[in-house]
């Protein structure tokens, strides 16, 4: 499979940090970003490369050359084989496609030269054949969805609706972010319109016509069923400010973005939901009486900062009693994660049972009257998330305020932190989860 990057921006946010070379070839530990990018696609067999190139595209052009040449950090070949577009003039950040679409006859990934990753690429490509669409995105929670542009999927996964910065957004919405890598099909590129000899030529109006990949490619595809999220906790950051660039170069001085591929283990702390996250009502059916418990937002942006995923997992009966519609439990997370966003945390995932064994409740569902193996104190939900995830269960934890919580954390094999006073068999007992993560993750959090 080709992999094209996109490495012709100029960089005008972190010239303050290097303005005679590109944005791609400024260095973290030694190496350009590019060139951890270019690794990290080899290693996972991703060998067919082609960059876009514009502003000082000749020193990338210098240092790599075809792949075949000797690196200058390492002293060992880059391993690829790349070939180059050089805009000789702007054509926005999709023009180059189109100057290149011989050369892309099959599903192709598309990058961002200036993003810091570590992904797992093969699983990612997996998932885009499975699903069958003409474009997949890398999505993910991140610290400030309140000014980022939204992904909204259906319940198959399918982008329904995408939201830019200036749009119109529902009051509550999920934390899903475009990160800025694809797996494209070349048919996205026709089915946009655009005519490649056009590209790059002025118009009427005497201005050079230029494409936009979000805007005229993407964003068209919504609610079209042809386009999917492929929804991961992996490390993609743009380093495109300089604060941005200071972040991410402690992360890799602290290992954390090679830590985050899912090909190794990670550790999660799994939260049940009312009475650890939100104050405890009962049984909760009205989203206006969800309301955060004290420090929950500070405790979850600590789990954040501290290499755990934040996963919660919730038992929801409420659903097969025919009190809360499946619809109505999305809203209600949706505020969930719209006022942990508001404060800069965010969920990894959210798994939850809809299932209830007991009958003879008005308006309720058969369908989900079972003995199911996702309803805590059974492990099911933390095994699915386990497996989705490549999580390590005997690094991770269990936090809740019940019985249930702590007998789930103990099947799935997990260390467990009680909120409250009793005596499950619990490994720790606090008093929040914000006193939880002060205490057992504060000593872990990667600033």
């Amino acid at each position: 499979m080709k992999t094209v990057i996109m490495a012709g921006g100029k960089g005008t946010r972190i010239s303050s940090i290097a303005n005679d070379i590109p944005k791609p070839m400024i260095q973290i530990e030694g190496k350009p970003v590019l060139e951890h990018e270019l690794e990290c696609l080899r290693d996972q067999g991703f060998t067919d490369i082609i960059l876009t190139v514009s502003h000082l595209g000749n020193v990338i052009m210098d240092y790599f050359g075809d792949g075949t040449k000797i690196s200058p950090a390492t002293g060992k070949p880059f391993g690829v084989h790349i070939e180059y577009y050089f805009e000789e003039k702007p054509l926005g950040n999709a023009g180059a496609l189109f100057k290149i679409k011989d050369k892309l006859d099959s599903d192709f990934l598309l990058l961002n030269a200036d993003s810091v990753f570590h992904v797992d690429f093969n699983r990612f490509v997996d998932f885009h054949r499975e699903h069958r669409g003409l474009v997949t995105l890398f999505t993910h929670p991140n610290s400030h969805p309140y000014d980022s542009g939204l992904i909204i999927t259906d319940q198959n996964g399918a982008v329904s609706q995408w939201l830019t910065k200036e749009d119109n957004r529902p009051r509550y919405y999920r934390n899903r972010v475009n990160a800025g890598l694809h797996v494209i099909n070349p048919d996205a590129l026709n089915l946009s319109g655009i005519d490649a000899d056009q590209v790059g030529t002025a118009g009427e109006n005497g201005k050079i016509l230029k494409v936009d990949l979000d805007r005229q490619i993407l964003k068209p595809l919504a609610g079209t069923g042809k386009m999917f999220c492929y929804d991961s906790p992996e490390y993609v950051k743009d380093m495109g400010t300089p604060e941005r660039y200071a972040s991410v170069c402690a992360d890799y001085k602290a290992g954390r973005i090679l830590e985050k591929n899912l090909k190794h283990k990670q550790k999660a702390i799994f939260l049940d939901r009312d009475g650890t996250i939100n104050k405890y009502v009962g049984f909760l059916r009205n989203i206006d009486e969800f309301e955060l418990t004290d420090g929950a937002a500070d405790a979850v942006r600590t789990i954040n900062r501290s290499g755990y995923l934040a996963i919660v997992v919730t038992n929801q009966p409420v659903v097969a009693r025919g009190e809360v519609s499946f619809e109505e439990l999305e809203e209600i997370h949706n505020k969930m994660e719209t006022l942990l966003g508001k404060e800069g945390a965010y969920l990894d995932a959210i798994y939850f049972c809809p299932h209830h064994p007991d009958r003879g409740y008005e308006g309720e569902r058969p369908d989900l009257k079972f003995d199911c193996e996702c309803r805590k104190p059974k492990p099911g939900m933390l095994l699915k998330a386990a497996k989705d995830f490549n999580i390590d269960l005997a690094k991770s934890w269990m936090v809740g305020d019940g019985e249930n919580d702590v007998k789930a954390g103990q099947n799935a094999g997990c260390q467990t932190a009680l909120i409250g006073s009793k005596d499950y068999g619990q490994t720790v007992t606090v008093s929040s989860l914000k006193d939880f993560a002060d205490r057992y993750l504060k000593q872990e959090e990667v600033l």
